[in-house]
């Protein structure tokens, strides 16, 4: 697989298109909803750990009394966090917190569908999993320092016996210890999940960058087709609670018989 793109830094500029802040200069109130208010009170407790993923949390009516607000408040906040999936409201049951653990969960990260068919779990074969100093543009993309202790996983993944997905996977060391090849391939669920249950970490949201390639010698002999085969490249990061980088993935993608699907709403 080519080496990862460099990423410019950020321009350096103040929130709100300020420009900055000159000396002794006031800052600007902030005002928030208060259904937003309580997104993050709420938000600050699946963090923390007070309800756990799969787990049922509070009713409407306890936490509209917990927060001293409305229930109608309390309703619209739950709204936003099972929009962003979050939080899973069921049928007669009640709100709980959401799992990579479900099924649905697996095809929200991987956006790769069958022509024909109905999409299923692919079959994974690890490569290659190593503690190593990551490199610059990775410490970058995760927020770690040059030289930074990762964790490097290479798999391929296969529809019907076919190979069809070459990821490679970089996690901060210091989160990931004790991920090893064994307990991958121990692990028979997804990937996440394994990430979720054992080292307390779930990622909530992604940022993806997705361009078109040809198969490099490397990625061609892995996916049984000829050098030059155009190839999706996604490059994606994820993110668990407080906008913290915990993954960055870039996946080649064959799509002789899958595309990349997005649902925009």
């Amino acid at each position: 697989m080519n080496p990862l793109p460099s990423h410019p830094p950020g321009d350096g500029s103040a929130p709100n298109g300020t420009g900055g802040s000159t000396a002794g200069a006031a800052a600007l109130p902030t005002f928030s909803p208060l259904y937003q208010q309580i997104k993050a009170l709420i938000t600050q407790s699946l963090q923390s750990g007070e309800w756990k993923p799969g787990e049922l949390i509070p009713s409407e009516v306890e936490l509209a009394a917990r927060f001293k607000v409305s229930q109608g408040t309390v309703r619209k906040a739950i709204d936003e966090l099972a929009a962003e999936n979050l939080v899973m409201r069921r049928q007669g049951k009640g709100t709980f917190v959401s799992t990579h653990h479900e099924e649905r969960a697996h095809f929200r990260f991987l956006r790769l569908m069958p022509d024909a068919g109905v999409p299923h779990h692919p079959d994974n074969r690890i490569l290659d999993v190593r503690r190593q100093s990551a490199p610059a543009e990775v410490a970058q993309l995760l927020s770690l320092k040059s030289g930074d202790a990762v964790i490097f996983i290479k798999r391929l993944m296969s529809f019907d016996g076919a190979p069809t997905i070459l990821e490679e996977l970089w996690l901060p060391g210091a989160i990931f210890k004790g991920l090893t090849a064994e307990r991958l391939d121990q692990y028979k669920g997804p990937m996440y999940g394994l990430f979720e249950s054992e080292f307390g970490t779930r990622m909530i949201r992604a940022s993806e960058r997705i361009r078109a390639v040809g198969a490099d010698a490397g990625a061609a002999e892995l996916l049984g087709v000829a050098e030059g085969t155009p190839l999706l490249c996604a490059e994606r990061v994820s993110f668990t609670y407080g906008d913290k980088a915990v993954e960055l993935r870039r996946g080649l993608y064959l799509t002789a018989y899958h595309h990349y699907q997005n649902d925009l709403s």
